[in-house]
């Protein structure tokens, strides 16, 4: 049993680092590819998991998409190398559609495996992955007018990849909210949403239905006063441990039925934190395509 961990672009220090810690010895790589012995692990660095990754040689072109058609029927190129016959290779499967998904909406339920060249003749792919998109990247037709900066495509991933969203009468905290990127998200989604943030929220976002503003930080809320929240949406600037701490207070009221929220490393990636938002219950943690140094913890109830 062989497992392939693909990286999202910059971050295979994090990804080779998470491994290392969950016990998993890397046998080769593949620019951002990461093979390894054994059964996958979770991985919240991994852009996308190829499990039971088969090893096979080929001669020619027309033998490896062939091979390729009797596993399945859809298959996502990963070619760092050997591009152009990698390509061809491509051009002789069927077309997989790479159109930017419409929010809100569902990811692609069809499944897609995914395959590359390790050398001119030898072919690696794997029929299961965890990523529905080709290579873990979820592009969205993008709103270039609405909101106020390009954070709402992180909580438009996270409610994708969750399959679950805010919707009219939810009552939501957005904590860290200036501009008013996540604001602008819920409250399109007919939520109502407390808006917590010291600066004050771009004005067309604070003038939307359904918005409330308090000017007082994030981190001096009493978790007691607010009574039932459906979502507690958070992309607050802090060292992870701290926002650890705010969640772990929420957790402990048990008023909240619904977490997302952003860990941002400043310097090093902090992986015992990390670790220790991945070991709450029903927690989700992972690297969306549309986040820079950070992860994302989810926890539905």
């Amino acid at each position: 049993m062989r497992t392939a961990y693909l990286a999202a672009d910059g971050f295979m220090p994090q990804l080779a680092e998470e491994l290392r810690r969950g016990g998993i010895r890397v046998t080769s790589t593949h620019d951002r590819l990461l093979i390894a012995e054994g059964d996958a692990i979770a991985s919240a660095w991994a852009a996308n998991i190829w499990h039971d990754a088969q090893e096979v040689a080929i001669t020619s072109i027309g033998e490896a998409a062939q091979r390729l058609r009797a596993v399945q029927r859809n298959w996502a190129m990963y070619a760092p190398v050997h591009h152009r016959r990698a390509a061809l290779i491509q051009a002789r499967l069927p077309h997989v559609s790479a159109r930017p998904l419409v929010f809100p909406g569902a990811l692609p339920a069809a499944a897609l495996g995914s395959w590359t060249l390790l050398a001119p003749d030898r072919l690696l792919h794997a029929a299961r992955c965890s990523a529905a998109c080709p290579n873990g990247e979820i592009t969205f037709a993008e709103d270039r007018s609405g909101p106020p900066s390009r954070a709402y495509l992180k909580l438009w991933e996270a409610f994708t990849r969750l399959g679950a969203r805010p919707g009219p009468g939810s009552r939501c905290l957005d904590l860290g909210a200036t501009p008013g990127g996540w604001t602008w998200v819920m409250a399109r989604l007919g939520a109502d949403v407390i808006a917590v943030d010291k600066a004050p929220l771009d004005a067309a976002v604070a003038a939307m239905p359904g918005v409330t503003w308090r000017g007082e930080s994030a981190f001096a809320l009493d978790p007691a006063a607010f009574g039932p929240v459906d979502w507690l949406c958070s992309d607050v600037i802090c060292y992870p441990a701290r926002l650890l701490k705010l969640v772990q207070r929420w957790l402990a009221a048990g008023n909240v039925r619904h977490f997302v929220c952003t860990l941002k490393f400043q310097g090093g990636t902090d992986h015992d934190t990390a670790a220790a938002f991945a070991a709450i219950p029903g927690s989700r943690l992972f690297h969306a395509h549309n986040n820079k140094h950070e992860l994302t913890w989810a926890r539905l109830t």
